[in-house]
């Protein structure tokens, strides 16, 4: 896979990532919190959540074989569950930031525990073009969920510094391509190109920031799609819209916000602004209804994201886990997360 590169716009001071001794750094200062607001923070998270953090009634998945998915038409977009997407392009799949583990944590014993059962199997899935990768946390990078793509997957697309990562936990260091932002690699006619992001990295406690991370564009001819991973809102989306955009679908976090880390995560209102400033035709929202990672209501993204979009008359697309939407005949999808809290109150109701 060859790699090349875009012109950003100067103006933008977005060109490529940028380090300081060794640690990756946002292209403007995002203010770390000091040890007493962090320990506060993981404090309420431990011991101050909501009841409603969590889902009272079943989350619905739509369950998918290898047989529906050979027979979707292409462009197909299935969410199977918080940031993993599954694409159909030309014949083949594409899996973004995939997460399969039953919690998102360093230990399977303890942290965020999924919502619900993945639509499909890792075993069921098949063969995987490429993983797009967008950061290193345990709720985008998953080791035993890559151990059981690693022999099915062809290619691993990353930020600087994720794919080391992955060479370390055995993948074949052929399959891994690594790109700095506003790099780009061409597999079997499509183009992806690493942009930048406003987060942060890190799986330990001494290695913050020791690799990169990104949002990325995904082009199929006339077919534009957009990935945001993890990010809080910042001037990139303006300038990514100008330089890729318009875009037909726009993969954007919506979820595990909060007051308290304002720059990393974007409210709603952020996130349709970040939708609008892409140039985007369609937004599904991502990275809610499959793990608990802040103090919001699990439900509320959902209720915020929609209630915007609808002000705004931006079109946007809530699916069921598993439920297939396609570039080429786009659906609203419904409301499911409604009936999920009705039947949390109906078991309540009945003692």
């Amino acid at each position: 896979m060859a790699t090349f590169s875009y012109q950003a716009d100067s103006a933008t001071e977005l060109k490529t990532s940028r380090q300081e001794q060794g640690r990756y750094r946002n292209p403007a200062a995002v203010r770390q919190p000091g040890l007493r607001k962090t320990v506060q923070i993981f404090w309420n998270m431990l011991f101050n959540k909501p009841r409603n953090t969590r889902p009272a009634g079943a989350i619905p998945v739509q369950g998918l074989t290898r047989e529906q998915l050979h027979s979707a038409p292409n462009h197909s977009v299935f969410r199977l569950g918080h940031s993993t997407v599954l694409l159909k392009l030309r014949d083949k799949y594409w899996l973004t930031d995939p997460v399969f583990a039953e919690r998102a944590s360093p230990v399977q014993w303890a942290g965020p525990k999924r919502f619900h059962q993945p639509p499909i199997s890792l075993d069921e899935l098949p063969e995987i073009e490429a993983v797009i990768l967008s950061h290193d946390h345990y709720d985008h990078l998953d080791y035993q969920t890559v151990l059981k793509l690693a022999d099915k997957t062809r290619h691993f697309i990353t930020p600087l510094g994720v794919g080391e990562t992955l060479i370390k936990w055995g993948v074949d260091a052929s399959k891994v391509r690594q790109l700095d932002w506003w790099e780009g690699t061409q597999i079997n006619g499509i183009h992806f190109i690493a942009t930048p992001s406003q987060h942060f990295s890190g799986r330990g406690l001494f290695d913050g920031n020791s690799t990169l991370w990104a949002s990325w564009v995904v082009i199929d001819s006339d077919k534009r799609i957009f990935f945001s991973g993890d990010t809080g809102y910042f001037d990139g989306f303006k300038a990514i819209g100008e330089q890729f955009g318009p875009f037909d679908l726009t993969l954007m976090e919506t979820g595990a916000y909060n007051v308290e880390w304002p720059l990393i995560h974007m409210q709603p209102e952020q996130t349709l602004q970040a939708h609008i400033d892409l140039k985007g035709r369609w937004l599904l929202p991502i990275h809610n209804g499959t793990f608990d990672l802040s103090m919001h209501a699990w439900h509320e993204p959902f209720d915020r994201i929609l209630a915007l979009a609808w002000d705004h008359n931006v079109s946007i697309t809530t699916p069921q886990m598993g439920e297939a939407f396609n570039l080429n005949q786009p659906l609203h999808g419904q409301a499911w997360w409604l009936e999920v809290e009705g039947q949390g109150e109906q078991a309540v109701a009945n003692g």
